[in-house]
């Protein structure tokens, strides 16, 4: 392997006899080196293969545009993040994370935060990862002295979630998080109620619409051929059996599969249930 670009003192472009490129980190890799040189193994901690020239070439520009520091302070998260997850994530994590961390830098100089949607969902769904996103803010306090919100903890273990190798199962988790929350946000409006995400109540309500995805996505609703406790539901609670065929209606526009019959009736009982508890809180 021999140097073609210097990109910082950890990171280096290098080519084998055939040509292709690689970006090689490890620390202090690119110090006192110059254009031309061999590249020695031991010195190398993580490579990285382009799939293809275009890619690597976007890579680059992403090295020209970021100062060196965010590439630093990736690696450390990185390192964090496996040791934690007991698990090596995808290479392409180091450029995407080290973007995205100079890009939250210079949105926050400008006062500009974007909202995470799903913030409450990944830190509940995926605490390992959400502590990696915490590890981040820290760094970036002590190395830039910028504090950033919390929520771009999430945004961080977002990037940590799609880098896992094991892709299928963390997308997936992922898909379930959106549809809890896009569902909790769905009662919250119909019922105009705003409910404190860490009161037991709201809790036990997010666990039963955790498990009813579950449920949905594998393709095992709970299905009865008796009719009666829908029925006798649909008299009962009338007001939250609205809001559940709200929930239901929302579900099958945005997939393909029917939301039966009797998810709708204990989707129903659990809303009135967190409806019940707020006004026994407000008294």
């Amino acid at each position: 392997m021999i140097i073609r670009k210097i990109l910082n003192p950890n990171t280096i472009l290098a080519v084998d006899e055939d040509k292709k490129e690689y970006v090689f980190f490890g620390k202090g890799i690119g110090y006192s080196r110059k254009i031309g040189q061999a590249v020695d193994d031991e010195e190398i901690n993580r490579v990285f293969i382009p799939v293809d020239n275009r890619q690597i070439q976007e890579y680059l520009r992403l090295f020209d545009s970021i100062p060196a520091v965010y590439f630093d302070i990736t690696q450390q998260i990185i390192k964090k993040a496996e040791k934690l997850l007991n698990t090596k994530l995808n290479t392409s994590l180091f450029f995407t994370l080290s973007d995205h961390l100079n890009f939250s830098i210079e949105r926050h100089k400008n006062g500009l935060n974007i909202l995470n949607r799903v913030f409450w969902e990944i830190k509940n769904y995926y605490p390992i990862e959400f502590s990696v996103g915490e590890y981040a803010l820290k760094l970036l306090k002590k190395e830039l002295g910028q504090i950033l919100p919390q929520e771009e903890a999430a945004n961080v273990a977002f990037h940590i979630i799609n880098a896992q190798t094991i892709a299928s199962s963390t997308s997936k988790g992922l898909e379930y998080a959106k549809l809890v929350g896009g569902i909790s946000d769905i009662v919250k409006y119909e019922l105009k109620m705003d409910f404190d995400r860490e009161d037991v109540h709201y809790q036990r309500f997010i666990t039963h619409l955790k498990f009813f995805v579950e449920r949905y996505y594998e393709g095992k609703m709970i299905t009865e051929n008796d009719s009666s406790l829908f029925e006798q539901i649909a008299q009962l609670y009338p007001k939250a059996l609205t809001v559940a065929f709200n929930v239901k209606d929302y579900i099958e526009i945005i997939n393909d599969n029917k939301v039966t019959k009797e998810e709708v009736a204990y989707l129903t009982v659990h809303i009135n249930r967190l409806m019940s508890n707020k006004k026994l809180n407000n008294r």
